[in-house]
């Protein structure tokens, strides 16, 4: 791309032509405040006016993060115009902004309140009447309070890219403008996919993950057997949250800071991902040679199964039966684990720390909950748990690197570690289903033909004496073209891995926040820069491991051994497999209810 020359406080620089005064800015190491724009500076809307600035060959002010560099253009940032200009911006907006900061989930994270310090804002500069407030609390995974909503429209736009779908927008005009779904319903009763990217985005408290704090609490003070367990993505952004490098793996300080925490048992929901793979790998070949419904998709992402169920019901069949892991891994430790133990499953408390807050509403679904017992109680974000640990006053840092438990569910593969990242779950089946065909492992090891962060990965694979034809891919948006494929019949797939959040669950919603703002010297395309050094990490831990396939994982052979007879088995099938069906229902709390029979409780107040 040619380059333009311009200056910015007087300073000459060449920056490539058409893109933003405020990714030129940036690449020049100036850091102009905005709360509108994120991911490379990118933004579409310009609407929160916090980014002004001087600029020649224009009329007045303009919004640095839409406005575009010229051949000669001079920028000017600290002029006493521009200065004044964003300082009232931020002004205004607080003006209409609740003001309980102590209570609020981005407090200490919250790029309001950081660009206010930025520009000097001056309190309560502004008085009067504040918008009328929507407290939306029905949905098991997502809080939404429109009186910390600055109308910044990042939900919005971060819905559309991620999903292609609107199920946020503006409501209302002028003063009485907010920001929900169609009408201001709840986000219970609508098609939300309740995968939290709106959440991450958003620059201050208005969508919030739902805690699970007080069950949690109460179930340890109560004398419940309380077991935690951890999803391999967690590991590689949870040292973000205490000051560590992005993708710095934090394995051993987690484990550790979980056991002060005070639960009884320790594990790595890698265990049930090897376990998922078995179960997986299975059901995928009896396919394959018994004439079953191909390709058949994956489903250990409960986002991508609530947009399956919403949007493509008819293709439910392609969907792989199998549990999520931290759900199978639940499902055994109420079983085979109590079993084991000798204790009540009543009397067991499973708590599965989640880079996904749509593992929040999963599960709540029925289909997990049997002789109503819930495989899992409670789930809590990376960034929950960080919070967790601050509050019991543990120095994370100073920790020493501690083993999960060994017994029973110990043991785990790098196969099962990959699944954090897209592409890792076809990896981690590939591996074993290439042995299970070949009867001898794979070398190398590695399928990297399925890893990286393009929109959609396909991949030709020769085993078996037949070829194998795969496709991953993350984001409803990039999946809706393989589904559409499979709806018309072009489809040339056997076996199709699908994520909800795009680069899989490393860039989960409820993953520490990423803050532009706070880190001005990060790689500008933030967002890739996150997810590829979190994506790092998992490989590399990977790499470490001495076992590397799911089928050689010697805990689950003697699972299979002892218990579950072999992979889908019935009783597999009772305790590891579910069933879906068509969105025509919708989840309220722990009640299921048909859309017409929801009672409206989404509660309007003034702030």
């Amino acid at each position: 791309m040619s380059k333009v020359n311009i200056k910015i406080e007087g300073v000459p620089y060449q920056v490539e032509e058409g893109i933003t005064i405020l990714q030129a800015a940036r690449q020049c190491g100036y850091e102009i405040p905005t709360l509108c724009s994120f991911h490379d500076g990118e933004c579409s809307r310009g609407s929160c006016r916090v980014c002004l600035v001087e600029a020649t060959g224009a009329r007045g002010l303009v919004a640095s993060c839409v406005y575009p560099v010229s051949e000669g253009m001079e920028v000017k940032i600290s002029s006493p115009k521009a200065l004044e200009a964003r300082r009232y911006s931020v002004e205004v907006i607080l003006s209409n902004h609740a003001s309980n900061c102590q209570a609020c989930d981005k407090n200490g994270r919250c790029e309001l309140l950081h660009v206010a310090k930025l520009v000097g804002a001056r309190e309560d500069m502004f008085k009067g009447e504040k918008t009328e407030t929507t407290y939306d609390e029905l949905s098991p995974s997502i809080i939404r309070d429109t009186s910390k909503c600055i109308l910044c429209g990042r939900c919005i736009v971060r819905c559309e890219q991620a999903h292609g779908k609107g199920v946020l927008g503006f409501i209302n005009r002028g003063f009485d403008t907010i920001v929900g779904p169609v009408n201001n319903i709840s986000l219970a009763e609508s098609p939300c996919l309740m995968c939290g990217q709106c959440v991450s985005v958003c620059p201050t408290g208005a969508l919030m993950s739902k805690p699970e704090y007080d069950a949690i609490y109460h179930a340890m003070a109560s004398g419940k057997h309380v077991i935690v367990q951890t999803a391999p993505a967690v590991r590689a952004a949870l040292g973000e949250e205490f000051g560590l490098p992005i993708g710095t793996p934090v394995t051993g300080k987690m484990v550790a800071a979980l056991k002060r925490l005070g639960f009884e048992k320790v594990y790595d929901t890698d265990f049930g991902a090897d376990l998922t793979i078995m179960e997986e790998a299975t059901e995928l070949l009896n396919r394959v040679k018994n004439g079953g419904v191909l390709p058949m998709i994956t489903s250990c992402s409960p986002g991508w199964i609530n947009y399956g169920e919403t949007y493509y019901a008819d293709l439910l069949p392609h969907i792989s039966s199998c549990k999520s892991p931290h759900m199978m891994q639940g499902a055994i430790l109420k079983s085979y684990y109590a079993q084991q133990k000798g204790i009540d499953p009543k009397d067991i408390f499973v708590v599965s720390i989640m880079p996904c807050t749509a593992k929040k509403f999963e599960k709540e679904r029925p289909q997990m909950i049997k002789d109503g017992i819930k495989d899992v109680d409670a789930v809590v974000t990376t960034r929950e748990l960080s919070d967790m640990i601050k509050r019991a006053g543990i120095l994370f840092n100073k920790l020493p690197d501690e083993e999960y438990d060994q017994d029973i569910m110990g043991e785990y593969t790098g196969a099962a570690v990959i699944f954090g990242v897209t592409g890792g779950v076809m990896e981690a089946a590939l591996r074993t289903a290439y042995y299970v065909l070949e009867g001898k492992e794979h070398d190398p090891i590695e399928f990297k033909e399925v890893r990286g962060f393009e929109a959609i990965k396909e991949a030709s694979l020769e085993m078996g004496g037949m070829t194998v034809n795969v496709a991953v891919t993350s984001g409803m948006k990039n999946a809706k073209v393989l589904l559409d494929q499979i709806k018309d019949g072009t489809s040339k797939y056997h076996f199709i891995e699908i994520m909800c959040c795009p680069g899989g669950c490393v860039n989960g919603g409820g993953q520490p926040y990423i803050r532009h703002c706070f880190l001005p010297n990060e790689n500008l395309d933030i967002i890739d820069n996150y997810r590829q050094k979190r994506a790092d990490a998992l490989y590399s831990e990977d790499e470490r491991q001495a076992v590397r396939q799911s089928h050689n994982n010697e805990q689950i052979k003697e699972l299979y051994d002892k218990f579950l007879g072999e992979p889908n088995s019935h009783l597999a099938h009772e305790l590891l497999h579910t069933t879906y069906q068509g969105r025509d229902t919708f989840r309220v709390g722990s009640v299921t209810q048909k859309e017409s029979e929801i009672p409206s409780r989404v509660r309007g107040h003034r702030a």
